[in-house]
């Protein structure tokens, strides 16, 4: 058996956990804080032309101003099915309609809608480790695999510390995005 057979493939590990931080900055960016973001409505998603539509591709999503969200409708007809959407997504925003606009002030944050918030990204931040380790997991699985088919100790060593170092460092990444986003959820 040649060296090359008994490799891991760091890059797919890498990129399985590059995956988990994706959706981790997903789930953040869903997260409202007290600021306007279009981002705030990508899981919004509506019944129209008889399927499952994300909101913005129903109508233009703009910020006018920092707590101020507005999206165009494009189709009249869909306009109250765009608020009632709105209204049962759990954003805690209340759409006002003038025509085929669609505005949603962003009220201030409490303290605590805040510290609940910041506990929801505490959750998917652990989500993300725990997706992160999985993959450490599955790395560890094929070196136990290759050592048994024959992988010198010392290789064997050598790529348990370069999967272990891959893994520390996607989760310092994402201990890094759960610190900013909690101070950003956290700021008045």
């Amino acid at each position: 058996m040649a060296d090359d057979d008994l490799e891991i493939d760091l890059d797919d590990l890498e990129r399985r956990m590059d995956g988990a931080m994706a959706s981790l900055r997903s789930e953040f960016a869903s997260l409202r804080t007290g600021r306007a973001a279009a981002s705030m409505l990508d899981p919004i998603t509506i019944e129209a032309y008889g399927q499952r539509t994300p909101l913005n591709q129903v109508g233009t999503v703009n910020v006018p101003e920092p707590r101020m969200l507005t999206i165009n409708v494009w189709d009249r007809s869909l306009v109250s099915t765009v608020e009632k959407a709105i209204m049962e997504s759990g954003l805690g925003i209340n759409p006002q309609t003038n025509g085929t606009i669609v505005m949603l002030p962003i009220p201030e944050l409490n303290e605590e809608r805040r510290k609940e918030l910041a506990r929801v990204a505490a959750q998917y931040a652990e989500h993300a480790r725990v997706a992160i380790r999985n993959v450490r997991r599955d790395g560890m699985e094929q070196l136990k695999k290759a050592k048994n088919d024959g992988m010198s100790e010392d290789d064997h060593k050598i790529w348990h510390d370069e999967v272990q170092e891959l893994t520390d460092k996607f989760i310092a990444n994402v201990d890094g995005a759960l610190e900013h986003k909690q101070e950003e959820i956290m700021q008045v």
